[in-house]
Formats: structure tokens, C-alpha cells, sequence
């Protein structure tokens, strides 16, 4: 751990990555504290421009809701899309990927074209087409955005075992008796956690992305209080009242660079091979 912090340290937009993810999570979590009031409540007149008063200092909404409110309040969301989708993605993609890349063959053959049909659609575009089947609500965007994110997992996830199937450890645990299943999850999956954890950070960062722009295209679930409802609230009053977009739009901005920051640190600090060169 401490080898691992060093490297990761080393890697200075990681860390400046680190420090705006652990913010922006704290916000989330202080919402209720920082902001008793509802954020759906109308508090003030609409259109209140920001720093204009002390206790909305953000201004307010087309609706006179407490734009800060709503911020706070939203970041919880936000990032529970992003990572609920990004877990259920992982339950996807893991599976598939590592019989895939285990039994080879067939079985390879014929996962990989049900991979490739997903990644024949664009993937924002099938992500439209499945919250508007199944209506838009915050369980259909987290099922919409983990269908059109699972591919990649299942790819890469691939690659690794196959290149690790061979390996003396592998051969080793097949003759003394274990079955496919054991292989897989206690020698060669423990072995690919690095690069998936990387690609998981990477992922929770395009999920905020894609739910933020479901929402402004009028697909986001209208009862929850996210940045992307935010942004499509003031999508139509843009030139009236700019900070409605503003505000959640640049949090968006901070919180996905942030993500990319620690993956990018968290590539450097786990793969074995940047570790050598450093050394």
C-alpha cells in the first residue's frame, strides 16, 4: 500500500483529481446538513442572478428554487448513477469476458459476436432508444447506461485472462483438481483487478456524462434532483438566466476531469510495468 501510494502520489493531477472527487463527495454527503430545505421547495423569485444574496448565493431556477440547493442536493445522484451503472456494467462485462477468454473456441467465438452486436448501435443512441422504451426514471437510465457500457469490460477483461491462462499458476491450479470455475475466480480474476479498476473509474466518469445529457434532452426522471434535470430544467432560459446551466455544468466538468485524473494516477501506480520504468 505505501509502494502504491508513493506512485500514485507521484502523478500530480491524480492527486489534484483526488482532492476535487473527495470535495465534490463530501458535498454530496453534507447536502442534507448544508441544505435542510428541500430543493424542490420555491424560496425566492425566479431568476435571481448569483451573488446577489447571502443565502442563495448560486441565484435561483426558473421556478425560484435554490440553485445551490439543488447543486448539493443533485451531487448525490449524480454520482450514484455513475456508480451503480458502473457496478452493474462490471457484473456484465466480468462474466462474459472471463468465460470468453478461458475456454476460447466456440464459446469465444460466440460471446464476442453478442459483445459486437452491442457495439455495432452508437452507444448514446441505444441508450435513447432504452430509456425511452422502458420511460425515463432513474432505475432505466442506470439499466440504459450499464447495457451500452458492459462491452468494453467484457473486452478488455478478455485479453487479460487469455494472456494469463497460460501462465504456471494457471497450469498448476488445473492439475491439482480445480474446476474452470475456481480457476477463474481465485487465480486469474484476483489478477486482473488493476486494469479493471482503472477502466471502472473511467466508466462512473462517462456515466455521469451520459445521464447528464439524457436529462437534457428531456430523458432524465423528472421526481430526482440531478445535475443533468438541472441543466435540462435551463436548457430553454439559457439566455435569460445562464447560471442554471452554468453552476451544474461546471461540476459536471470538475467531476469527470477528476475521475480521469485518477485513472490516469491509478494506471501509473498499478501497472507493473510503469512501476519498473519509474524505478
Amino acid at each position: 500500500m505505501t509502494d502504491f501510494w508513493k506512485r500514485f502520489s507521484k502523478h500530480r493531477g491524480a492527486v489534484a483529481g483526488l482532492l476535487i472527487l473527495f470535495a465534490i463527495i463530501l458535498l454530496a454527503v453534507l447536502a442534507p446538513v448544508l441544505f435542510p430545505t428541500s430543493p424542490w421547495a420555491m424560496v425566492q423569485r425566479p431568476f435571481m442572478p448569483p451573488f446577489q444574496n447571502g443565502e442563495f448565493f448560486l441565484g435561483t431556477d426558473t421556478m425560484g428554487r435554490n440553485l445551490a440547493s439543488g447543486v448539493a442536493h443533485g451531487a448525490y445522484i449524480s454520482l450514484l448513477v455513475g456508480l451503480v451503472s458502473t457496478v452493474v456494467s462490471l457484473m456484465i462485462g466480468i462474466p462474459i469476458g472471463a468465460i470468453a477468454g478461458y475456454f476460447g473456441g466456440f464459446v469465444d467465438d460466440a460471446l464476442m459476436r453478442f459483445t459486437e452486436l452491442f457495439q455495432s448501435v452508437p452507444s448514446f443512441a441505444l441508450a435513447v432508444v432504452l430509456v425511452a422504451i422502458f420511460q425515463p426514471s432513474i432505475t432505466s437510465i442506470v439499466i440504459a447506461i450499464a447495457i451500452v457500457s458492459w462491452p468494453p469490460v467484457a473486452r478488455l477483461l478478455r485479453g487479460e485472462v487469455m494472456s494469463l491462462k497460460s501462465r504456471d499458476f494457471v497450469d498448476a491450479a488445473i492439475l491439482s483438481g480445480q474446476k474452470p470455475a475456481t480457476v477463474i475466480m481465485r487465480q486469474i480474476l484476483p489478477n486482473t483487478l488493476s486494469p479493471i479498476i482503472v477502466l471502472a473509474s473511467m466508466m462512473v466518469a462517462a456515466a455521469i456524462l451520459v445521464e447528464s445529457a439524457l436529462s437534457f434532452m428531456g430523458l432524465g426522471d423528472a421526481n430526482i434532483m440531478s445535475w443533468g434535470y438541472i441543466i435540462g430544467a435551463g436548457r430553454t432560459v439559457i439566455r435569460q438566466a445562464w447560471w442554471v446551466s452554468f453552476f451544474p455544468g461546471v461540476l459536471i466538468l470538475l467531476t469527470v476531469l477528476a475521475l480521469n485524473l485518477v485513472g490516469e494516477g491509478l494506471n501509473d501506480a498499478l501497472n507493473p510495468r510503469l512501476s519498473r520504468k519509474g524505478k
